[in-house]
């Protein structure tokens, strides 16, 4: 059936394909149905989205849309999701996407780690090794696995994250923003003014420790310092101070 979406005319609209409007009208009310047990509790569409992304794979496929008289799926969508079409695709990707992970388990591990878990079918395709991600999905926490998924997908640590609010005057501006700027010039241009503030306070705990005679602190601090170089600057420094021997 995801065959049928592809056919096209003068590589405009689909083709229209023989309506099977018995079919069509059951599918469409086991959406509606669905979609307003989803408005009374908030956990009816994430323990049927399964069938849900299944149903509306059928729609686009086999144009069931039609007979409501409108004139495409992404129609359909905006009547049926008017708040943001987003969840359908992914929903219709999972079902998509997933077709080697049994129903049941997908329900049990909720449509928010299974739109994680399409991600990672998109990317890795036919090496998409669906037990062991699967195992990773039930195991760890939504937020875990998100950041496990997100590891994967870039090669990169992702760590939590929170927004830090503080007052600073105009006057003090130009001081933070020079040092802001010179610590960027160090790290790269690439690093987020995040980790230049880190940098700024790693050097001044290092500063302080130092004078301090804490030792602890200091390895600590010089430890986050080299890390937030690039690997380029990093082997410079090591050689430097002759570490590799």
């Amino acid at each position: 059936m995801i065959g049928l979406t592809t056919l096209t005319s003068n590589g405009h609209e689909p083709l229209p394909v023989k309506l099977d409007r018995r079919r069509a009208a059951l599918v469409l009310l086991k959406i509606d149905e669905i979609l307003a047990w989803d408005k009374t509790s908030g956990r009816e569409r994430d323990s049927r989205f399964v069938d849900l992304g299944q149903y509306l794979c059928e729609v686009r496929a086999r144009q069931y849309w039609r007979i409501d008289n409108l004139g495409s799926f992404d129609e359909f969508l905006e009547l049926k999701f008017p708040e943001s079409r987003r969840k359908a695709y992914y929903l219709m990707a999972i079902h998509e996407r997933l077709p080697r992970i049994h129903k049941t388990d997908l329900r049990a591990v909720g449509w928010t780690k299974a739109t994680e878990l399409t991600k990672v079918a998109r990317r890795d395709g036919e090496e998409f090794d669906s037990a062991t991600w699967l195992h990773k999905a039930t195991q760890m926490s939504k937020d875990d696995f998100k950041r496990e998924v997100d590891r994967h997908l870039t090669g990169k640590e992702s760590e939590p994250w929170e927004i830090l609010y503080f007052k600073a005057y105009k006057s003090q501006l130009p001081v933070i923003e020079e040092a802001l700027e010179k610590a960027a010039r160090m790290l790269g241009s690439d690093r987020s003014r995040s980790y230049c503030l880190e940098m700024i306070c790693a050097d001044f705990i290092a500063g302080v420790s130092l004078e301090n005679g804490d030792e602890n602190a200091l390895v600590s601090s010089l430890d986050r310092l080299i890390n937030l170089l690039s690997s380029t600057r990093r082997n410079q420094l090591i050689e430097h101070l002759g570490l590799n021997s």
